[in-house]
């Protein structure tokens, strides 16, 4: 018969991996708090309106681009060119800040945000398979490179918007940064609302490659990771 000290134990430890959960959120050496950067940008990309707008959305991609970086012990080279690219990108949001962008300069500054994110997640990536342990952290760091592709589509609709010639939704207009992301992440979950859809190349091809990167690094990547997990052994009963 059970020990009913049983129950206890694994109420005990289940407690203990949510503590520990919550924890890699908050540090900074974690994928959990990169993971939580990725929300943060989301959120302040689809609140924040106005000129100044781009920029600030373009600062908070500095910081999370940063920090998936040295979250993912990006290699020397790979680093150097970051950071100058995150150098550009400083100096973009900074004048941004102050001079009011046309089409043109939004749209660079939006491919600047592409470079960014194209980055990240290659980086993260590498360092997950470079891990000789797949764990809670390589999950939370596919997770990241997952949202990190979206947010990267999502901001090359945005460039593509600011710099083409033809609208971008066609009869919808150029879009917003809120409807591209919503478009983009539509498109690399396969959902398909049909409710945006480009209407030109090169944003069309861009929505066929999407859809097909979503779905091969859920399969590859995400799938590989979460089937290595080892699921965690309940103690056995004291007799």
């Amino acid at each position: 018969m059970p020990d009913s000290t049983d129950e206890p134990t694994q109420q005990g430890v289940s407690l203990s991996s949510l503590r520990s959960l919550g924890a890699a959120f908050l540090r900074p050496d974690s994928y959990g708090f990169v993971l939580l950067l990725v929300v943060v940008t989301y959120i302040v990309s689809i609140s924040v309106t106005g000129a100044t707008a781009a920029s600030i959305v373009l600062t908070v991609q500095l910081v999370t681009v940063w920090l998936a970086l040295r979250t993912a012990q990006a290699a020397r080279l790979f680093r150097i060119v970051a950071d100058v690219v995150l150098g550009l990108a400083a100096v973009v949001a900074v004048g941004s800040f102050f001079v009011h962008g046309s089409g043109a300069q939004l749209g660079a500054i939006f491919v600047i945000s592409c470079l960014l994110y194209l980055v990240a997640p290659f980086a993260i990536v590498r360092h997950l398979l470079r891990r000789q342990v797949v764990d809670r952290e390589s999950l939370l760091g596919a997770v990241t490179a997952y949202l990190l592709f979206g947010m990267f589509f999502a901001f090359a609709y945005r460039a593509i918007g600011e710099l083409g010639s033809v609208p971008f939704f066609g009869h919808a207009g150029r879009g917003t940064l809120s409807q591209d992301l919503f478009f983009s992440f539509v498109t690399i979950a396969t959902v398909g609302y049909g409710n945006l859809v480009p209407a030109a190349n090169p944003g069309q091809v861009l929505a066929v490659v999407e859809a097909i990167t979503g779905q091969l690094f859920l399969i590859v990547a995400v799938g590989k990771v979460v089937s290595s997990m080892t699921p965690m052994r309940k103690r056995p009963p004291n007799s």
